[in-house]
């Protein structure tokens, strides 16, 4: 059995044809699944009786059980909770901004970079996502979109995981969500985020992949990030901040580096003129993130006066810089907080998605 969302259209072209099945078929299943959003074989119904009797037997779909989508006050996110096959959970969160559709999206099942400040790592990190497991998050999504005359636009490998510690899920599901004949997303529209993992840097640089990359830094200094970062101890900054750069200089595409702020840890001026001096001459941008609460952490977020001279001094260094504006922390959809949920709720049925709020 294979999990349709593993296979590019090439390889569900040999499947349907090593089983004694027109090519063209492939083109049908695509159409079904990717622009209408139909994950249901008997559902299809350009497709012969035969067909329909025999696709369960060769082709698994779908792989993602939905629980609950929680929505935010503001109605602009909205939290999608998953059972997998095997009992555990991972969330993926979709954000509307403007013409937006971006959809943040899980890799792992808990996390073990284990950060200070983030929620996803607090109960351990337990396995990898397969690509299929990656993929259909955002068909899902998209599917519940398309109700809507809407699309997802954007990708980013922002949720529960290290990415790059699912270094070969991560990358197919890349591959196979910019494929031309599925879903069709530009790679320059995927962003890919890590906490460092130097080998993980170095190989992306050699895919000829156009996604973006993002490095969750934190900290201006080693002995900060080792503070808050325990992967920090295996990967110096130094040599994290090498990779970065060769990997600037392969793609040619500019790096962002994300920065959360936390009160009394890494907000003073004197962390913003040191980090400031570690990105002098980088073409790259810093990503502010105050500090979004996390139940059970005794971490605080920086007043807003604090945050405002943080700015300024990399401002003032010529450090260009945005503070990312918070979604979804009524519903703990925002950066750092997605964790594996333990209480299941009535499973969702069909094409009635409930909304549990």
């Amino acid at each position: 059995m294979r999990d349709f969302f593993e296979l590019s259209s090439s390889e569900l072209k040999t499947l349907l044809t090593e089983h004694g099945e027109k090519e063209f078929h492939a083109r049908q299943l695509i159409s079904w699944v990717y622009e209408k959003g139909v994950f249901d074989w008997n559902a299809m119904s350009n497709l012969s009786k035969e067909l329909r009797l025999k696709l369960p037997k060769i082709i698994n779909i779908p792989t993602l059980e939905l629980v609950r989508i929680q929505e935010s006050d503001d109605l602009e996110t909205f939290k999608f909770l998953w059972k997998l096959r095997d009992g555990r959970q991972v969330e993926s969160v979709l954000i509307c901004s403007g013409d937006r559709r971006t959809v943040c999206i899980s890799s792992q099942v808990g996390c073990p970079a284990k950060c200070a400040f983030c929620a996803s790592g607090k109960e351990g990190f337990f396995r990898n996502l397969r690509p299929a497991e990656i993929v259909e998050q955002v068909v899902r999504i998209n599917a519940w979109l398309l109700a809507k005359e809407e699309r997802v636009s954007h990708i980013v490998y922002m949720g529960m995981g290290e990415p790059l510690k699912n270094y070969d899920s991560v990358v197919k599901s890349i591959r196979l969500l910019g494929e031309p004949e599925m879903l069709n997303l530009s790679q320059r529209r995927m962003t890919v985020s890590t906490v460092g993992i130097v080998e993980g840097i170095k190989r992306l640089s050699q895919e000829e992949l156009k996604v973006n990359l993002v490095l969750s830094l934190h900290a201006p200094n080693q002995k900060i990030r080792m503070k808050i970062i325990p992967y920090a101890r295996k990967y110096p900054l130094d040599t994290i901040m090498d990779a970065m750069d060769e990997y600037s200089r392969k793609t040619k595409r500019d790096i962002t580096f994300e920065y959360t702020l936390i009160a009394g840890i890494n907000d003073h001026p004197d962390h913003a003129h040191e980090l400031a001096h570690l990105l002098h001459g980088k073409q790259c941008t810093v990503n502010l993130i105050p500090y979004n609460p996390v139940e059970g952490l005794r971490l605080k977020r920086p007043e807003k006066k604090a945050v405002k001279l943080f700015r300024s001094v990399l401002f003032g260094s010529r450090i260009v810089n945005t503070c990312r504006y918070t979604k979804g922390e009524d519903i703990a959809a925002a950066c750092g907080q997605l964790a594996m949920q333990e209480t299941l709720v009535p499973t969702v049925a069909g094409d009635k998605l409930a909304l549990a709020v």
